[in-house]
């Protein structure tokens, strides 16, 4: 299922064309929201579960595809789980969400197994990225991800998440040489998690900083910026031709200059920054995705239709691939997400 030159428009967008109809996937596109998803989920017993099990796992991935067409699919995963192979304690809360076992000081980071020791607990999902290149249509793009250093270290010193990553920035300003071995250790495991994902047939990885809008100033370069291009440069040396996604979420001005900052080949974009002004300031540096509100998926109507247009139109000049500014909501209707499709691929630019 090698692109070999056969045009996947992901791919093509990724090296800066400019299409004529953006390509379209949608983050969380297997979720909740599906009730073939929520079968699933419920065969596998457990989020956890159905993340460790290959075939249940690539099944979830399969059928937003199936039934939607999306022009990528995007490994069915949590970002949580390299913190778990690196040793931290990990399990789901009903109706809450994650919780993590926590690491405040040296101790905790010298605790953590070694990055070698990681695909012991990730073989499972290498399994599923194989399962879903032979199971893929052709044209179908495959997306690998990890969450960025930053919004992993918030999740591992707080245990969960929080309203203002407080814990994580109390800990970098309090322990700095401990938050940046902490930062260090994540960084180095989420370069060999992504180069096994593009080893076992990953065509695009793309790195969520989900945080990012928390850091201000030189704390943004340094923990959202800086991890994020270290990234990118080890992946490029060994994969030249495998293209990676940054989405510094909420990061405002800071998108402005990110692809040459990290050698990203294109910026995901959240909803709180207007097209227009992404197509002036982002995409005039390369491709764009993104970014319509989420909400649109829940609310439907007129206003689902005109604004997925406008977006279209603003990035029609430079490369873009048309996404949510986030991750799709459990009460979204499905209905809703094939509107946007026919809106988007029917929109003259």
């Amino acid at each position: 299922m090698k692109d070999g030159g056969t045009g996947k428009t992901i791919l093509r967008a990724l090296a800066g064309e400019v299409l004529p109809t953006p390509p379209i996937w949608m983050m969380r596109q297997a979720g909740r929201y599906l009730p073939e998803y929520r079968a699933t989920r419920a065969q596998a017993g457990d989020f956890l579960s159905l993340c460790y099990n290959p075939e249940l796992a690539a099944e979830v991935t399969l059928q937003p595809i199936r039934r939607y067409g999306f022009d990528a699919a995007i490994l069915f995963a949590d970002i949580l789980l390299v913190p778990q192979a690196l040793g931290a304690d990990l399990w789901f809360v009903t109706g809450e969400g994650p919780r993590l076992s926590t690491i405040t000081d040296q101790t905790g980071v010298d605790a953590l197994k070694s990055v070698d020791d990681i695909h012991e607990t990730l073989n499972p999902i290498y399994e599923t990225v194989k399962v879903l290149r032979r199971e893929l249509p052709t044209e179908t793009t495959l997306i690998g991800f990890a969450g960025a250093p930053w919004t992993v270290a918030t999740y591992m010193i707080a245990g969960q998440g929080t309203p203002d990553q407080g814990p994580a920035h109390a800990m970098r300003e309090s322990a700095p040489e401990a938050f940046d071995a902490l930062m260090a250790r994540i960084t180095a495991a989420t370069i060999e998690y992504l180069a096994a994902q593009i080893e076992a047939g990953a065509e695009v990885v793309k790195i969520f900083d989900s945080w990012a809008g928390s850091l201000k100033g030189e704390a943004f370069q340094r923990y959202a910026v800086a991890p994020c291009a270290e990234i990118t440069v080890a992946l490029k040396a060994r994969y030249p031709h495998i293209p990676v996604i940054g989405f510094p979420r909420e990061a405002g001005e800071g998108y402005v200059g990110f692809h040459k900052a990290t050698g990203v080949d294109c910026v995901a974009l959240d909803n709180s920054v207007s097209p227009e002004w992404a197509a002036a300031h982002v995409q005039v540096d390369g491709c764009v995705q993104g970014n319509l509100a989420s909400s649109h998926m829940v609310t439907g109507g007129q206003a689902l239709v005109d604004e997925t247009r406008a977006i279209v139109q603003a990035f029609s000049k430079g490369p873009h691939i048309f996404n949510l500014g986030h991750g799709i909501t459990p009460d979204a209707d499905p209905d809703n997400v094939s509107l946007m499709i026919e809106t988007v691929r029917s929109t003259k630019s």
